[in-house]
């Protein structure tokens, strides 16, 4: 498992690689500046805010009649890969334009948009930690840098709760960097507290999740329950099987939503997946089945699948399984309303 922690995080197949890597250890003095939750400046994705989250792929904006009763809290993977000129910090400013923008039309259109069929969307801006954090072997420089974006994540959702949710039921979802702070956050502030009622469903993809990670939500066991988590990271079949075994990890097969090893679920089932070019969709693009704790995915063929030439599929774990998540989104929130 320690070995996944070092593994490229965020979309990078959306995304130039740029070869700017902070310089020295983490200072206090490189910090950016706080974000003002209150400002909606500092939101990637906001009902009150025209933004790439309302967006959906050929247009297909099935929203549920009780949409605006239900918010979705997005939080993105890594998109700071690099920046010239910000070389001395380790986090990413949430004021930079450019970043901004690289956020906004990866990791916002092509992963947030997902849930938008289910409620409304809320996807702060936050310090993220640099793709180099999960490389470096400066562990204190690493841990600080974490730290300080998780902060930023527990302080946009402090405001969210307090300011605009209103007792609404909620979605948590996150991808990667973004998952590993939602993991935090959940154990901090949902799990065992009156927030937890209001919770549909998480959905914590690209980062290992121990079965034990919540005392009072379990995993999802199948495509209706509520109140639980869902968890998958991706690899290529072949490539997965000469992966060791993870034990005690969740792994959530994203085509049939069943944790359970074994239970092979055929391209067949596969909605379609999102990928290079947001208004296509491609049914049947790959299959799925959980294996030691990663979830193993036949080689995807489209336009342009050399992208996906590498063994680990983690730049796709959301995307290749677009429109089931989409759909396994609307179903729990249908489940919660209607009763189990």
């Amino acid at each position: 498992m320690q070995r996944f922690f070092f593994l490229i995080t965020g979309l990078v197949f959306f995304q130039a690689c740029l070869p700017y890597k902070p310089r020295g250890a983490f200072e206090p003095q490189h910090i950016p500046p706080e974000p003002d939750y209150a400002s909606l400046s500092v939101w990637a994705a906001h009902p009150a805010l025209q933004d790439p989250s309302d967006l959906a792929p050929q247009h297909k904006l099935d929203v549920l009649a009780w949409q605006d009763s239900v918010d979705v809290f997005f939080i993105h993977p890594t998109t700071l890969t690099g920046n010239k000129r910000w070389q001395r910090a380790w986090n990413g400013n949430v004021f930079d334009e450019q970043l901004n923008y690289k956020t906004d039309q990866t990791a916002i259109l092509y992963q947030a948009t997902i849930f938008n069929g289910a409620g409304r969307v809320y996807a702060p801006r936050y310090r993220q930690a640099h793709l180099e954090a999960f490389f470096t072997a400066d562990k204190t420089t690493s841990k600080a840098a974490l730290e300080l974006a998780y902060a930023d994540v527990k302080a946009s959702f402090q405001y969210y709760i307090e300011h605009w949710n209103s007792g609404k039921p909620f979605i948590i979802a996150a991808h990667s960097q973004g998952a590993r702070h939602a993991l935090i956050l959940i154990r901090e502030m949902v799990d065992g507290t009156p927030l937890q009622q209001q919770l549909v469903a998480a959905y914590l993809i690209g980062w290992p999740i121990p079965v034990d990670a919540f005392p009072h939500i379990p995993p999802c066991t199948n495509p209706e329950e509520t109140q639980c988590y869902c968890s998958w990271r991706t690899w290529e079949r072949r490539s997965g099987f000469e992966k060791p075994i993870e034990l005690g990890i969740v792994c959530t097969n994203p085509l049939n939503w069943c944790i359970e090893q074994g239970l092979y679920a055929p391209a067949t089932l596969n909605a379609g997946g999102v990928l290079r070019n947001f208004d296509v969709i491609y049914p049947q693009i790959t299959d799925a089945e959980v294996y030691g704790g990663i979830l193993l995915a036949a080689k995807p063929q489209f336009k342009g699948s050399f992208f996906f030439r590498k063994k680990n599929y983690h730049i796709g774990d959301l995307n290749l399984y677009y429109m089931n998540v989409r759909e396994n989104a609307a179903l729990r929130v249908e489940q919660h309303f209607n009763g189990k």
